[in-house]
């Protein structure tokens, strides 16, 4: 099978409810906002015609998503008749590949998780045994779930690396060199015969934060991932920012130090070469000669053994953590001068160390930014580790509020010829 692969890019393309241009898309949104309403509320909300939103209803009770759930309260004359947004007809899968790990999350069409699986991965250099993991998982998830296989949706994948919306299949060779440039997403979309959409790691954290998280009903805020090397996702003016290519938010590859250490982009000094796991893992190693009885001793200096051993006040993590803060605060410095967001949310590795990291780096910023004291709000993710597969699947609800007929009658013929990455 010919599978076409094309980019589920949402930025700027919500659909505007006017009186002159009534959509499907955004009545289901109202609904499921509004969890129950009717079509007379409807019609009052939007300025519709009652038989115009008549009409949408009907087609809308046709997908299953909603549902009539018997009279509701009258103001004189006729009750009207209850519409419910449907959050279990349908569940959607989110898939988070780390460069060390395979998470999966399965959501009902509300986002609360119904099945969590996570597994230590060597993804950077396995892309096949990757791609086996996630089917795997997945199906764990819907086992757990009962009957989740006939009720899956879409859905979404977070991968590694920057996704270029004119070349959407192609991953960085430069990021993780062994995928060759392709996800291979392919043979998951025809397992499942659902669609699937895909995005950047970061983009999809911060869009999980702005949905769910430290950043809802915020518009202009920054997410930041600590991870094997460092991702920022930005929400500009309600969207995800990607940029011409798709690069937008590489914050590991700001230049820090131009005598620093050669990048694996072919840059110096890179933040990710201050900042990344790997280089954060070979300063412990050589600081712990000053540090002889730290708790880091004759342990793997993994993330979360630093950020423990930080919270037990250990002298060395706290050295590695005020490091952390001092270069990270550079880059988070830049972006509020520069973009001036509400906001910078941290995720990924560190992120439980709270004030620890937080004091030092909103210090360094108020130090460096044009901004007043007040506008520097730095905070740590809401949603932990769960927050990349998460915002994953909270892409793929996204897409169905776009065209959710179409979208249904996709789902409902499963195998189709497009996956949309």
């Amino acid at each position: 099978m010919k599978v076409k692969l094309t980019l589920s890019n949402t930025s700027g393309k919500r659909a505007v409810l006017s009186r002159e241009r009534p959509l499907a898309n955004s009545v289901l949104k109202l609904i499921w906002e509004k969890r129950k309403t009717s079509r007379a509320e409807i019609a009052r909300l939007t300025g519709l015609s009652r038989s115009t939103v008549s009409e949408i209803i009907d087609n809308l009770l046709t997908t299953g998503l909603i549902a009539e759930v018997g009279a509701g309260k009258s103001s004189g004359g006729r009750r009207p008749i209850v519409l419910e947004f449907q959050d279990e007809a349908r569940c959607i899968i989110g898939v988070d590949l780390g460069a060390t790990h395979v998470s999966v999350v399965l959501t009902d069409l509300r986002g609360h998780v119904l099945s969590w699986q996570e597994k230590k991965h060597p993804v950077r250099t396995d892309p096949e045994g990757t791609r086996a993991l996630v089917i795997s998982l997945c199906d764990q998830c819907l086992k757990e779930w009962g009957n989740g296989s006939k009720r899956l949706f879409s859905i979404g994948v977070a991968v590694p690396s920057p996704v270029d919306p004119l070349n959407p299949r192609m991953l960085s060779e430069v990021v993780i060199p062994a995928w060759q440039g392709e996800s291979g997403l392919e043979q998951i979309q025809i397992k499942y015969g659902v669609p699937i959409y895909v995005d950047n790691d970061a983009n999809l954290g911060a869009l999980a934060e702005h949905w769910w998280g430290a950043g809802r009903g915020i518009n202009d805020f920054i997410y930041i991932k600590i991870a094997h090397g460092i991702g920022a996702g930005y929400i500009l003016n309600g969207d995800i920012y990607r940029g011409a290519g798709g690069v937008a938010g590489e914050m590991g590859h700001l230049p820090i130090d131009p005598n620093g250490e050669l990048c694996v982009c072919g840059l110096r000094g890179c933040l990710a070469t201050l900042v990344g796991k790997p280089a954060i893992a070979e300063r412990t190693k050589k600081l712990l000669k000053n540090y002889p009885k730290s708790q880091l001793k004759g342990v793997e200096h993994t993330l979360e053994a630093i950020e423990k051993a930080a919270l037990n006040s250990d002298e060395l993590a706290l050295k590695i953590v005020s490091e952390v803060a001092e270069y990270l605060g550079i880059a988070i410095s830049g972006w509020f001068n520069l973009m001036n967001p509400n906001l910078a949310i941290l995720g990924g590795g560190f992120a439980g160390l709270g004030e620890l990291l937080l004091e030092p780096l909103r210090s360094k910023v108020r130090n460096s930014t044009l901004v007043s004291k007040a506008a520097v709000d730095i905070r740590t993710s809401d949603l932990g580790p769960q927050a990349i597969a998460l915002g994953a699947a909270t892409l793929a609800l996204d897409v169905m509020f776009m065209n959710p007929i179409e979208a249904h009658t996709r789902a409902n013929g499963r195998i189709n010829d497009s996956v949309h990455l």
